[in-house]
């Protein structure tokens, strides 16, 4: 396995369904009431919320047929009468595990060991990164002690959050970023389009938490965009670096490819084009 790729702290367990299709009369067995609560309000699943999720995907265990569990997510998940239709996208960041180490490793899944043999889907309060990492490592993954991530926030499949300095200077670059991801399919936030929280690094974290994308402008080599970036990388969302001076780079992030654009009408049109194209080019690959 290598570097995790961060979500929220539920995921999806779809055993035993063959690939791609699903009988609604095994959704949400052995699926706790308040977790129900968050993806099924009312009683009707969410499936925006569900594609939002992890998901793990497994046979039922069968014996001598030696099988593995693989963790990525769905897309395209909809109804058509008693059945529900996904395209599953396995994590190409994580090997699949046996599950003969899935099952010694259960109760970090949230799983009991009988959910092995029967074909079900459950959603799980759990975070399937961090039980990843320790069915893998055996232990438990490391978090952050200066902070408190939101964990319980899902993650939205199209929001584009951008970290950029609080100066009136980047409003032109702002609105080219949201005409990019407009046109890509996908919405666009900063933190000073939200107040939600009392204070602000809780706003900013619980944006980067529930992006599928962040765009990080490190013109000026503001100080909080850079400390952004870093928690952006290490919790592993997707992050598209934009500048308008590529000294203002950090020497560590040189390695990464960055959208370079002058701060004119000309160059905000080259920059949302270029954005425009790497937006459509991960969600392709999601």
């Amino acid at each position: 396995m290598s570097a995790l790729k961060g979500s929220c702290s539920m995921y999806n367990l779809l055993v035993g369904f063959p690939e791609g299709s699903a009988h609604a009369g095994r959704v949400f067995e052995y699926t706790p009431d308040s977790v129900k609560a968050k993806v099924a309000p009312g009683g009707v699943p969410d499936l925006t919320a569900l594609m939002g999720l992890p998901t793990l995907v497994m046979p039922e265990i069968r014996e001598g047929e030696p099988e593995v569990a693989r963790l990525g997510r769905i897309l395209n998940l909809a109804r058509h009468g008693s059945t529900y239709t996904f395209q599953f996208v396995p994590d190409a960041n994580v090997t699949p595990l046996p599950l003969e180490k899935m099952l010694a490793n259960a109760d970090r899944w949230g799983m009991q060991d009988f959910e092995f043999y029967r074909t079900h889907w459950a959603v799980k309060d759990v975070d399937a990164y961090a039980a990843m990492w320790g069915t893998v490592a055996g232990q438990s993954m490391p978090g952050p002690k200066a902070f408190q991530l939101p964990t319980d926030k899902l993650q939205s499949h199209d929001l584009v959050a951008v970290m950029m300095p609080f100066d009136a200077k980047f409003n032109s670059v702002y609105e080219a970023l949201r005409g990019a991801a407009a046109e890509a399919g996908m919405q666009c936030q900063r933190a000073d389009d939200i107040w939600k929280n009392e204070h602000i690094l809780d706003d900013v974290l619980e944006l980067i938490w529930t992006a599928r994308v962040v765009v990080a402008d490190l013109t000026d080599r503001n100080a909080n965009v850079f400390y952004e970036t870093g928690i952006a990388h290490t919790i592993g969302r997707d992050v598209v670096l934009i500048t308008q001076n590529m000294e203002h780079v950090p020497f560590d992030l040189r390695a990464i490819r960055a959208l370079n654009y002058y701060p004119n009408s000309e160059g905000l049109d080259h920059l949302k084009d270029g954005l425009r194209t790497r937006l459509k080019t991960i969600l392709a690959s999601s």
